[in-house]
């Protein structure tokens, strides 16, 4: 499978379906359940080199086809609404316009570190949109969707997942959010 991704640089990729050990359980339930998972791959890292800049300069893959997840909290009230949101590494998430206004919050922030890693079950800095709670909404940047190869985190440090922008569009809960990235 290493053949078939261009941005793998010195990755090593499998079918993620046979790697399920590299992955932690809520992404493994959910890539079993993934319409397209024949089409990801997972690759193993040293989790020390797991954030984003570091991880494209060791390993050799390009950095605009990195896409970040990030978990935000929006509240209104008593009510909190989480979301996970995808962007290219290159770009930011619009936090306090777009996201805030999607999830109809007064406030919107990144979720605090321990809140994130609780709720999804992840590791930080390795946290993706495969697996996150079913009822969050997956915002998705128009450049994330329409990109034929992305690497995003894996739900831990020790690994990363390749994966076409179409297949993420069919996680439950994912939808294109025009502006979301700048």
């Amino acid at each position: 499978m290493s053949g078939v991704w261009t941005i793998a640089g010195s990755l090593e990729p499998v079918p993620v379906l046979s790697r399920l050990d590299l992955v932690p359980e809520p992404v493994a339930a959910a890539l079993k359940l993934l319409d397209g998972a024949d089409r990801v791959a997972v690759a193993e890292i040293d989790p020390t080199l797991a954030d984003t800049a570091e991880f494209c300069a060791h390993y050799g893959s390009p950095l605009e086809a990195s896409a970040n997840c990030v978990v935000v909290a929006g509240k209104r009230g008593d009510v909190v609404r989480y979301a996970a949101c995808m962007v290219l590494a290159t770009m930011r998430a619009d936090v306090n316009g777009v996201i805030r206004k999607r999830l109809d919050a007064r406030k919107a922030s990144f979720a605090p570190m321990d809140e994130a890693v609780a709720l999804t079950g992840m590791e930080y800095g390795g946290i993706t949109p495969v697996g996150v709670p079913a009822d969050w909404p997956i915002l998705v940047s128009p450049e994330v969707a329409a990109a034929p190869e992305l690497i995003v985190g894996s739900g831990i440090r020790g690994s990363k997942i390749l994966i076409p922008g179409d297949v993420l569009m069919k996680l439950t809960g994912a939808e294109v959010l025009p502006e979301l990235a700048r």
